[in-house]
């Protein structure tokens, strides 16, 4: 009686890739640390400063800051390169600490808001400028999913190594650069309206013109950018390894097709001989 241990030892291979896939893959959590830690945690511990502490605006800026400063000196020392989120909060901060000095005029408090816009959308424009678009942090975790191939394909479209790696980073600078001009635009608005708008107009229209601005920019983004990126990404996941760029078949027609052609052509000149 033969026994079939070649088909075990496969299924027993399968299942320890399978195993050390599982493994490797992130999770949801980890893929989304970046925003919670350089985005969520500064963000929210300036609310809880202000409102649950009681602390001045100045105060919660300043302690708020602490966590990005650390993760961008941190950067520095350890990765030779800036955290584009943790160094953009600290940024916006930073700005935020000088203009809480600002008051008397309202329609120069109502202005200052604008100026938090321009610094991010400042340091979005000159990140695309530099090749290191700062939103794919934000983006990433939300394409990838977790998904172990999805994070392959990932490395591979931003590294060069897919075929379609270019259009893929230009998409990938296209979605910062949406959202860089959109906050630009928010920002002129905004000043425009403080010295245009009747104040108390103002108050309530500027958080109206920021969710308007992030709802069309979320739209926008999504059809430039992050949709065909995720499409490219699913493909490259998908994709068998070493698969040609081309359809194999055309080629093998071709090489069928010659000694045909070959027999053709000799026997139209036999023909063209004979008469």
């Amino acid at each position: 009686m033969t026994k079939n241990t070649g088909n075990q030892g496969q299924d027993t291979k399968s299942q320890d890739t399978e195993s050390q896939d599982q493994q490797r893959r992130p999770s949801a959590l980890e893929n989304l640390k970046p925003l919670l830690i350089d985005v969520a945690l500064p963000l929210g511990s300036y609310y809880v400063f202000k409102e649950a502490f009681g602390m001045s605006t100045f105060a919660a800026l300043a302690w708020s800051s602490v966590g990005p400063a650390l993760r961008t000196a941190w950067s520095l020392v350890r990765e030779r390169s800036a955290n584009g989120l943790a160094l953009l909060i600290l940024t916006v901060n930073v700005v935020g600490l000088a203009l809480s000095f600002v008051a008397g005029d309202p329609r120069l408090m109502l202005a200052k808001d604008g100026a938090v816009s321009s610094t991010v959308a400042l340091g979005i424009l000159v990140s695309v400028a530099l090749g290191r678009p700062m939103m794919t942090e934000g983006m990433k975790p939300f394409l990838v999913k977790g998904d172990s191939a999805r994070e392959g394909a990932w490395q591979r479209l931003t590294s060069g190594a897919a075929a379609g790696s270019a259009d893929f980073r230009r998409k990938e600078r296209a979605f910062s650069l949406v959202w860089g001009m959109a906050l630009l635009i928010e920002c002129v608005a905004r000043v425009v309206g403080a010295y245009t708008i009747p104040v108390d107009t103002m108050v309530w229209l500027g958080g109206v013109l920021m969710a308007v601005v992030m709802v069309v920019t979320f739209v926008v983004s999504g059809a430039v950018a992050a949709g065909p990126m995720a499409r490219m990404l699913c493909e490259e996941a998908t994709a068998k390894p070493g698969e040609p760029a081309e359809p194999a078949e055309p080629a093998e027609f071709a090489e069928s097709t010659e000694p045909i052609g070959a027999a053709a052509q000799d026997g139209r000149t036999a023909l063209a001989a004979a008469a």
